[in-house]
């Protein structure tokens, strides 16, 4: 796939620049006994792991759905991220663990004006790779990439700081790089975490971007025969790879021949806009009578009372076998969504006590930002 390769392509970028950063400052490191510096190198050992890894998983990503995977191997791009964010946390792990050793030992590094210089290019170059990977990263819609952006802008700021300190050091005789060490470990630790719980949330299965969703929703509601557009559930399997399902509205005398021209409509719009492999099902309208037109209009009045309801859909009576059924959506936000459903599924049955009533919640899946 075009958008595996240039997200290899922009690895390998990494890789290199990393790999000329590690070179120039365990000379220096070396060079100026400076255990920040060396330090520094380690980190950009690290970052270019990272790079290592993102290429692996994004061939891993990259293959065909099998038998044991039907809906493809996209996800394992979260699990890319996590690790990266796991090969951050050592690296601020090893800054903070190589500052306190350097306090404990008490050795003085001596700087020249080659080993500002040397990191001053880094930092350069750490903010360049950095905003590389993060603009390639939104661009390709890689988690990977961006949390390679991340610890490469973090990395900027550890190299910094042992700029700041090997300047307080070689103008001052005091020498703090060892304390800047622990306060830049901490915040790459924290940068680590953020990474990390990005990816968790994405492998454990997150809502749907809202304007996403609504963009569907409104250009399925385009489709003529459709009424209304409930349930939109997407699931995602990596970037542009999403398995939906979504119920319409139809009018009570659509014949079956119509309905499949419109769910063939909607799946090859889904497909073709927006990425996703839509599964269509069918709710009728339901209102062809006057005793099911007041029905509904009673039912809807009592699950005005409830705020927490944010749609009611799905709506059947049958006055023959004397049966209501219909699907009502509690938000996330509900404290007692079982306290609201009894008392809806009491009304109705109050209002209706010679009928069965089956109401079943459905999950705000992609309804509210």
């Amino acid at each position: 796939m075009k958008r595996d390769g240039e997200i290899i392509k922009t690895s390998f970028v990494g890789i290199a620049g990393n790999i000329l950063l590690v070179a120039g400052k365990i000379v220096v490191g070396l060079l100026a006994s400076s255990i920040s510096i060396i330090t520094d190198a380690v980190n950009n050992l690290t970052d270019a792991m990272s790079s290592i890894v993102t290429i692996v998983g994004t061939k891993l990503s990259g293959k065909k759905p099998d038998k044991k995977h039907p809906y493809g191997h996209g996800r394992t791009e979260f699990i890319t991220s996590a690790l990266i964010a796991m090969i951050i946390f050592v690296a601020g792990a090893l800054a903070i663990y190589e500052s306190v050793v350097s306090l404990i030992d008490g050795e003085q590094p001596a700087y020249d004006v080659y080993s500002f210089v040397i990191v001053s290019l880094a930092i350069v170059v750490k903010i360049a790779l950095g905003l590389y990977f993060r603009l390639r990263g939104n661009k390709l819609s890689s988690d990977a990439l961006r949390a390679s952006g991340t610890d490469a802008l973090m990395d900027s700021i550890l190299s910094f700081g042992t700029l700041v300190g090997a300047l307080i050091s070689y103008l001052t005789g005091v020498h703090l790089e060892g304390y800047i060490g622990i306060v830049i470990g901490l915040l790459i630790i924290k940068s680590s975490i953020d990474v990390f719980r990005e990816s968790a949330s994405k492998i454990i299965g997150e809502r749907t971007d809202a304007a996403f969703a609504k963009n569907m929703v409104d250009d399925i509601a385009k489709v003529p025969g459709v009424l209304g557009v409930y349930d939109l559930i997407i699931n995602n399997y990596g970037a542009d790879r999403n398995i939906a399902s979504v119920h319409v509205e139809v009018a009570d005398d659509m014949t079956a021949k119509e309905i499949q021209a419109m769910e063939r409509s909607i799946g090859y719009i889904c497909y073709e806009k927006f990425g996703t492999i839509m599964t269509v099902g069918v709710y009728a309208k339901n209102d062809e009578t006057e005793g099911q037109k007041m029905i509904k209009e009673k039912i809807l009045s009592i699950v005005k009372d409830y705020p927490e309801i944010l749609q009611t859909h799905g709506f059947y009576a049958d006055e023959e076998r004397r049966v209501i059924s219909l699907d009502i959506v509690i938000s996330f936000d509900c404290k007692t969504p079982d306290k609201t459903y009894k008392e809806v599924c009491e009304k109705v049955s109050a209002a209706y006590p010679d009928y069965t009533i089956q109401i079943v919640i459905d999950n705000d899946f992609s309804l509210s930002e």
